[in-house]
């Protein structure tokens, strides 16, 4: 049997009405393939499932499915498409140890990330203007040391993440809960595009399924799933983030949180998690530490390096942490107490922040060190 008639026969049973990922799971356990499901016969079949699903799975293909399956195998052939069953190489091997794996997944791009390590970065669609460069922020600093980051392409926190992660040229995946032929939200057009060019886009739900509001929450535990640890960055108290660090809890997996203020309603679910044992965190560095992540010292290394006029004992450097003081400034503060340049100063900052001197903190501020 070619691999054309075997996705034909996978593609039939995961549209199959009633048979869903657990049911799918313990017909294939039993009868092995697809094909020998719709094989096995009624008689069989009605031993394992109830008789009307035994009926559906022993009848002809419906002409419904056929088309289906037909403009899905066409969609497969397009270069950059794929639908990955449970026994392709490249299905996503951390996605085998969550409750719930799909059946099916349909990707476009590299497929490769799909299978290397990664971080999610979720939060509120309503986010803030420094949420939004938080998770971009750290977004890149991740993608940096070389971790793909997973998110869901939604509004706010989502779109930032995936935006810092192709910015610092880095990988990143986005888990949608629609078919891959529609993108949701349609503003978020051109950074699908992105992502299917240097990233990955990944659903469970067969093309044409439209933005149904309950795809959502359950895509929710394959962003979690395809993760080593999962960073919310702003989540309200009854955020759709907190599914998400459910699920990363349930699957074993780190949860990481950045604090806001108290008085946010956006910081009241991070602040949340936090109570409930998850790890606040302030800056990348926090997380890669945490993870113990082997990259750190060589993505950390691969930073730019300073001209040799620009070393840290520079007259300059240290009028900069003078300016800095102890608590947290920003670089327009640092600007206008200083003669430096903004070009200057973020050279100098950056090689401060190596060499332990000053810290980045959330929000893109900096703090002198003792």
């Amino acid at each position: 049997m070619n691999n054309y008639e075997e996705l034909h026969h996978w593609l039939r049973l995961s549209l199959t009405e009633g048979v869903g990922p657990q049911t799918a799971r313990e017909l294939l356990g039993h009868f092995g393939l697809p094909e020998n499901i719709f094989n096995a016969g009624f008689p069989a079949l009605q031993k394992r499932v109830p008789e009307k699903l035994a009926y559906a799975l022993s009848a002809p293909i419906s002409e419904a499915s056929q088309a289906q399956i037909a403009k899905t195998l066409e969609w497969a052939a397009q270069p950059g498409n794929a639908v990955l069953t449970l026994a392709d190489a490249a299905y996503p091997q951390a996605l085998l140890s969550i409750s719930d794996p799909p059946v099916l997944l349909y990707a476009k791009g590299r497929l490769a990330l799909l299978n290397g390590p990664a971080v999610a970065i979720v939060g509120s669609r309503n986010a803030t203007i420094q949420g939004m460069q938080n998770a971009d922020h750290f977004a890149q600093r991740l993608g940096q040391a070389n971790l793909t980051i997973v998110s869901g392409l939604a509004l706010g926190i989502d779109a930032a993440a995936h935006a810092g992660a192709l910015g610092a040229q880095g990988s990143t995946v986005a888990v949608v809960g629609t078919g891959l032929d529609i993108v949701y939200p349609a503003r978020h057009r051109d950074l699908a595009h992105k992502i299917a060019a240097q990233g990955c886009l990944l659903s469970e739900y067969p093309l044409g399924t439209p933005a149904i509001a309950s795809n959502f929450p359950r895509r929710n535990r394959l962003i979690s799933g395809l993760a080593i640890g999962v960073l919310v960055v702003e989540a309200a108290a009854q955020s759709g983030s907190l599914i998400t660090a459910r699920s990363a809890l349930d699957q074993g997996r780190d949860v990481f949180a950045i604090p806001g203020s108290i008085h946010s309603p956006l910081s009241k679910g991070c602040h949340q998690l936090i109570r409930q044992g998850a790890k606040l965190v302030e800056s990348a560095q926090d997380i890669l530490e945490e993870l113990r992540w082997p990259e750190t010292v060589s993505a950390l290394s691969a930073l730019p390096t300073l001209p040799a006029n620009l070393v840290p004992d520079d007259p300059a450097a240290q009028e900069l942490l003078n300016a800095a003081g102890h608590d947290p400034v920003s670089i327009d503060q640092l600007i206008a107490r200083t003669a430096l340049t903004a070009a200057a100063i973020q050279i100098h900052l950056l090689n401060l922040e190596m060499e332990g001197k000053i810290e980045l903190l959330a929000g893109g501020l900096y703090r002198r060190l003792s």
